[in-house]
């Protein structure tokens, strides 16, 4: 496989720490340009992230005297450098839908961790253990940018990465309806403990906007390619809760379902642990070998044993039992800053370039 020169658009925020990590010795991308506000810019990357860094590990060596360019203003100058770019920046909805595409009309893909173009019919919402085929709209979109590289991707909310993918495997068992609560960590926030004391023996029942993310996201995940745009499956009906909770990573789901057809419990769990994608066909780098993991222990799935399982990018199940309102229900578990986030950008633009959909500019 090709080496890709990539950029960091939103480096020294919370997601943007995380490509960096993710990145610095991944085997087809190169980071050769970081960017953030004006405020980190002309700065070295040590200088404008050392103060927030809030990563495990130490700044790569290798970006630590990068200088940070102007994700507004240095457009053009990083299209220039780069193959593509991953975008996680913290704007308004509006400003991020500009800047990504003024990126991608400067013939620079945009694999974006933002929620500016979800909406947007032609730009493909990737999972791609799910629904890679949307790749496909891609060719429609570059025609109403007028462009020839440039593109914009997104991934999906990373609430709905756990319980998205458990549900998927039983989609022809007909899925009607979908009860999810979800109980997330702390760095979904862009948090620490350390800068966000209030959630100590504390939980927050509400998160701005994520209900609505996630009751509707996965209509679109679910949808089909039509006409060059992605028109929204109907059902299941989902409903959703979601509540900050005092976790540093790992976003939980407690899941109910109802079926059309009834199968045997040991019949869905077969289907999760047998599930696989185009991801793990195509062996990318990021990919976990399995991608949804059972656990029959009836304490389990917990953010602290199992959010790093497969490098954080394998999505964990449990207590799997019948329920009485609904016909079953579970409990699922991922890293919302792995899958959820910045590792889950990186599959679906691994996704992207073996499928030919990105490539080196040469």
């Amino acid at each position: 496989m090709q080496t890709y020169q990539v950029g960091i658009i939103g480096a020294t925020g919370m997601v943007g720490q995380r490509f960096a990590t993710l990145l610095e010795h991944h085997p087809w991308f190169h980071v050769a340009a970081l960017a953030a506000s004006s405020r980190s810019a002309g700065k070295t990357y040590e200088e404008a992230a050392g103060p927030r860094w809030a990563m495990a590990t130490p700044i790569p060596e290798s970006l630590k005297r990068m200088v940070v360019l102007d994700a507004s203003a240095d457009v053009e100058k990083i299209a220039a450098q780069v193959d593509f770019v991953f975008c996680a920046v913290d704007m308004k909805k509006e400003e991020i839908r500009a800047l990504e595409e003024a990126y991608a009309k400067a013939e620079c893909p945009v694999m974006s961790n933002n929620s500016a173009h979800r909406a947007t019919p032609d730009v493909p919402m990737l999972i791609p253990e799910i629904n890679a085929a949307h790749a496909e709209v891609i060719p429609a979109q570059r025609r109403r940018l007028g462009t020839k590289r440039g593109f914009i991707a997104v991934k999906s909310n990373c609430s709905l990465q756990s319980y998205v993918p458990a549900i998927h495997p039983l989609m022809d068992l007909g899925v009607t309806r979908v009860l999810a609560c979800t109980y997330q960590a702390i760095s979904g926030a862009g948090k620490t403990f350390e800068t966000f004391p209030e959630i100590l023996d504390n939980m927050i029942p509400y998160i701005g906007g994520e209900e609505e993310k996630s009751e509707q996201e996965p209509m679109k995940i679910w949808g089909r390619v039509e006409d060059g745009r992605i028109v929204n499956a109907v059902s299941p009906s989902i409903t959703a809760q979601c509540l900050r909770v005092p976790v540093s990573d790992g976003h939980t789901a407690a899941v109910f379902a109802s079926l059309e057809r009834k199968v045997p419990l040991e019949e869905i769990i077969r289907r999760w642990e047998t599930y696989r994608g185009e991801a793990q066909e195509l062996a990318l780098p990021s990919a976990p070998r399995q991608f949804l993991h059972y656990f029959r222990e009836a304490d389990r799935p917990q953010p602290k044993l199992d959010r790093n399982l497969e490098n954080g990018m394998a999505v964990s199940i449990g207590r799997l039992r019948p329920d009485t309102q609904y016909d079953i229900k579970f409990v699922c578990l991922s890293h919302n800053t792995l899958r959820g986030a910045a590792g889950g950008a990186i599959l679906m633009a691994e996704l992207l370039c073996a499928k030919g959909y990105l490539s080196p500019k040469g």
